[in-house]
């Protein structure tokens, strides 16, 4: 397996990368807007595909690589369901998986420090946002925190891995660069506490100054999204009601780009044809199912994902490869169930 752990100074921040080997798909956890020409040298030198770029919860001490790597890599953007972030591609939930080749993280949701923080379990290792620091904790008093649901956390679920489990946080001001959970349970000074209410009186009473980022960082990371408004613009989108038209019409095809277990857990259009988006270049080239899909039959691809990013995405690619009657469904499946569009029972989707 390849792993490296990448500090930006400034913020205090880890970024990891992972990929199970040279020449395969990597994902990185926590990327630092300042740090992605570095993160992409790195890529490039062990000869990775980058298809996942992941944030642990809405930073406020620095701005996000997460849109970045997006624009320069086609990446797939993803976070908790929870995040206030406007747009990304995915959003993950307690007990989804989440999968490049050859490597899978547990999702955990474990809030407190925010609302929307995130650990992700990766075999002998977790990774654990700000919700448990190497001898500390992260602070609960800004972005919906709460030191009672972050007790839970921590107690009820990090602290329930086997001792050997290895601790990678997102944040290190002391030059910590990992520990275990057997050694946080030891010598963690805030989490040596007879109670939960002893707990919450410790986290409520650190007045602790600001993060200096927090009035440009809070807002940037929450605009992440990819402006859909300039697909729209160039007539290659379609709106739900549009979309509901379409249904069943013999010139169209519909496209789902999400994954296996997205399908499952949140259903599909009726008819749809699954389309990886990972897979998305070697279908549209010339040869690939799609391109030769347009070419023989000349049928409307229409792309569909979550939220409408990995369909924005896909739309321009297919354009630019001369695919003109490819367009994409505007804030995907979830603005199609807000809209009434039918969906596919879970339970029937095989693939």
């Amino acid at each position: 397996m390849i792993f490296r752990q990448l500090f930006d100074s400034v913020s205090g921040t880890y970024t990891y990368l992972v990929a199970s080997r040279r020449g395969g798909e990597a994902l990185i956890i926590d990327p630092v807007i300042e740090k992605v020409d570095r993160y992409l040298q790195l890529i490039a030198e062990l000869d990775l595909k980058l298809v996942k770029a992941v944030d642990t919860h809405l930073h406020a001490d620095h701005i996000t690589g997460l849109g970045a790597l997006r624009d320069r890599t086609q990446c797939i953007t993803v976070m908790g369901e929870q995040t206030k972030a406007n747009v990304v591609s995915m959003r993950v939930a307690e007990g989804d998986r989440l999968t490049i080749e050859g490597v899978a993280l547990e999702v955990l949701y474990t809030p407190g420090h925010t609302d929307d923080s995130y650990s992700f379990v990766m075999g002998d290792r977790v990774f654990t946002g700000d919700t448990l620091l190497i001898r500390g904790t992260g602070r609960t008093d800004f972005q919906n925190g709460d030191p009672r649901m972050q007790y839970e956390s921590i107690f009820g679920k990090l602290l329930r891995l086997p001792d050997e489990t290895l601790v990678f946080p997102a944040h290190d001001y002391k030059g910590d660069t990992v520990s275990t959970i057997g050694e946080e349970k030891a010598f963690n000074p805030r989490l040596r506490v007879p109670s939960v209410d002893a707990y919450i009186a410790l986290m409520n009473g650190l007045n602790l100054p600001n993060p200096k980022m927090m009035d440009v960082a809070i807002p940037a990371n929450m605009r992440v999204g990819l402006a859909q408004d300039e697909v729209a613009r160039r007539g290659w989108a379609v709106g739900v009601d549009e979309a509901i038209g379409l249904l069943g019409r013999a010139d169209v095809v519909l496209i789902d780009l999400r994954e296996k277990g997205e399908r499952e857990k949140h259903g599909v259009f009726p008819g749809s044809l699954h389309a990886p988006y990972p897979d998305l270049r070697e279908n549209i080239s010339r040869g690939g199912m799609l391109h030769e899909l347009a070419a023989a039959t000349s049928k409307r691809l229409l792309f569909y994902c979550a939220f409408g990013e990995r369909s924005a995405m896909a739309v321009q690619a297919a354009q630019s490869l001369g695919l003109t009657t490819a367009c994409h469904l505007t804030g995907g499946i979830d603005a199609w169930q807000k809209g009434g569009g039918p969906l596919t029972c879970k339970s029937t989707i095989k693939s």
